[in-house]
């Protein structure tokens, strides 16, 4: 009995090392030369920053992604900003991505912080168009409170708010998504995801080539997901951190970007749209048939671009 037990565990040993190692291959063949560029933030640190359109007297679009997401997410919809006439950049946080890793914790405080570093290297002078999604509704909150002669306007894309983390039923999701960022972490660390790099699995938004390519490496790679889960875990914190700022001034235009239809889901809907109905200038879409992740992909990413149009003035 136990020397089938033994063969048994050496075969699925076995198994589990060629599965890794095939994984390896493929990612290895397939690793993508970076967009954008590398900019320092401060002396031996930098973050990478990716950039599209032409600057023009229109506010400079900022996307900030949500978790576990980096520049790449918003590759589908820089490319319709940059059509429809915006010029808009996207970064990779620190350790994520592309980019050098930063000092801990990983809280808002510390994110926030970067980004405002990023910007200031970047030698935009604003005031921006903040643009959200998930997760990062609790970086515009902080950003917004920290620099409001900085905002020109804000679109949440299905973005989370210091309000919606009080609720029960959301402090269980995030408790439960962080254990889940946990093992996500250890398991891109062992080298199990790079054989998953081209399914569904690697790119769940939808994106187009280039960002596409990026996107399966990141889910594979275990530095991005570690950083990753250190920000999730911290989630409760950063909520709390982002409370403490004043809300949104109501004289700055918001659009509130959501997926899925509101029916059946009023009370967390209700939640996401706050912002944009306490706004003067105010822009709530539900859009049915999108999921969190494929709101930024090629299929819907015109919703984001015409909520960017209507707190920019243009819709």
């Amino acid at each position: 009995m136990l020397s089938l037990v033994a063969r048994g565990l050496a075969g699925f040993a076995l198994v589990l090392v060629a599965f890794i190692a095939a994984g390896g291959l493929v990612s290895a063949a397939g690793a993508p030369q970076p967009r954008g560029t590398m900019l320092e933030i401060e002396p031996g640190r930098r973050l990478r920053l990716v950039c599209e359109g032409a600057a023009s007297a229109r506010p400079l679009v900022w996307l900030e992604a949500g978790a576990f997401g980096f520049a790449a997410d918003w590759g589908a919809i820089q490319d319709k900003l940059a059509a429809a006439g915006w010029r808009s950049c996207a970064y990779d946080r620190a350790g994520m991505g592309f980019s050098d890793p930063g000092p801990q914790p990983r809280d808002g405080l510390a994110i926030v912080g970067d980004f405002e570093k990023l910007i200031a290297a970047s030698s935009e002078p604003g005031p921006f168009i903040l643009v959200g999604h998930s997760m990062a509704g609790l970086r515009l909150r902080e950003y917004a409170g920290r620099n409001p002669s900085k905002i020109a306007g804000l679109v949440l894309v299905d973005a989370s708010t210091p309000e919606s983390a009080q609720n029960p039923r959301m402090r269980g999701f995030i408790d439960a998504f962080a254990a889940a960022s946990r093992w996500a972490a250890r398991g891109a660390s062992l080298g199990l995801f790079k054989p998953l790099v081209y399914t569904s699995l690697g790119d769940k938004i939808g994106l187009p080539p280039a960002a596409k390519a990026e996107k399966r490496w990141a889910f594979a790679n275990g530095r991005h997901n570690r950083w990753s889960a250190r920000e999730v875990a911290l989630w409760p914190a950063a909520s709390d951190q982002a409370a403490a700022e004043p809300p949104f001034d109501p004289a700055w235009p918001v659009a509130v970007v959501t997926a899925g239809a509101r029916a059946g889901r009023e009370q967390w809907k209700d939640l996401q749209a706050a912002p944009a109905l306490v706004s003067r200038h105010g822009l709530v879409d539900h859009v049915a048939g999108a999921s969190h992740t494929t709101l930024l992909g090629e299929a819907f990413a015109d919703h984001v671009v015409r909520a960017v149009n209507f707190v920019g003035g243009g819709g």
